[in-house]
């Protein structure tokens, strides 16, 4: 798909053209993110945290926004009023920056560099708020690795990239098939959460190893249950009182990360 689609204003200025704009909504295409590889971001602490990591094709901001961020490096830069950026923007309340990035690849650490680090793993997470939720605490909590399953939400999901706050540029996402890397790992401890494991809270969680974290209504998936070496259990309070059936997925992370981070 062709970037270089120059319209300019009559002081010379480039401006935003129908075919950028095609360009730009059409990366919530999974199948056009993949083909292009591109990927969008939208919002200043995003875009400013992209810009670190990602290679950027093409940024379109307020004159404001880029008064405020001079210095910025992009392949191309368009100055453009809130009235265009919104009619790019796939945001309901579109804000006053956004940017198309080139996608990159990560290589996947070996055991001997994962076996010192707490690292998360994901069995089919498939909703994208949930992913870049749990990419943003991974941020927090200082894992720099995260595993997927392929059948886990893409990375690149506008959705996803969103609800990371800029995180996806400090969290090294890698997607392969889960069972077969979790055995190669023979000296790392994996935890996973079910209904007949130690309550985390009287378990001692070790400062390293993988959080294995399961699909949204199906859990940890009987294959990978085979791999898990440390079963926990996060328990309600007070137990005997009726409750919720599960925890969201993301917020279950959180609460097992902060476990695991407990001085």
């Amino acid at each position: 798909m062709q970037i270089d689609d120059y319209l300019y204003r009559k002081d010379n200025s480039i401006m935003l053209s129908k075919n950028k704009i095609k360009l730009i909504k059409s990366l919530d295409d999974k199948k056009i993110r993949q083909q292009e590889s591109l990927f969008l971001a939208e919002g200043s602490k995003t875009v400013s945290d992209c810009l670190s990591s990602f290679s950027c094709e093409l940024l379109l901001a307020t004159p404001e926004w880029l008064s405020l961020h001079p210095g910025v490096k992009a392949r191309e830069i368009i100055e453009a009023s809130h009235e265009e950026i919104s009619r790019a923007s796939l945001l309901k309340s579109p804000q006053d920056v956004l940017a198309v990035f080139r996608q990159t690849t990560t290589s996947i650490p070996d055991e001997k560099t994962l076996k010192d680090k707490l690292s998360l793993a994901l069995d089919k997470v498939q909703d994208p708020g949930n992913l870049g939720t749990i990419i943003r605490i991974a941020d927090w909590f200082g894992i720099t690795d995260l595993f997927c399953s392929p059948d886990t939400a893409d990375l690149y999901n506008p959705k996803v990239v969103q609800a990371t706050m800029g995180a996806l540029s400090r969290v090294a996402v890698h997607y392969l098939p889960l069972k077969s890397f979790l055995e190669s790992l023979k000296e790392t401890p994996i935890f996973g959460t079910f209904l007949d494991g130690e309550t985390i809270y009287s378990t001692p969680c070790s400062s390293n190893g993988i959080i294995l974290m399961g699909n949204e209504g199906n859990g940890i998936s009987s294959e990978l249950e085979q791999v898990v070496t440390h079963r926990l259990f996060i328990p309600s309070y007070p137990p005997e009182r009726p409750t919720s059936e599960s925890l969201n997925v993301a917020i279950a992370t959180a609460i097992l990360c902060a476990e695991f981070r407990r001085p």
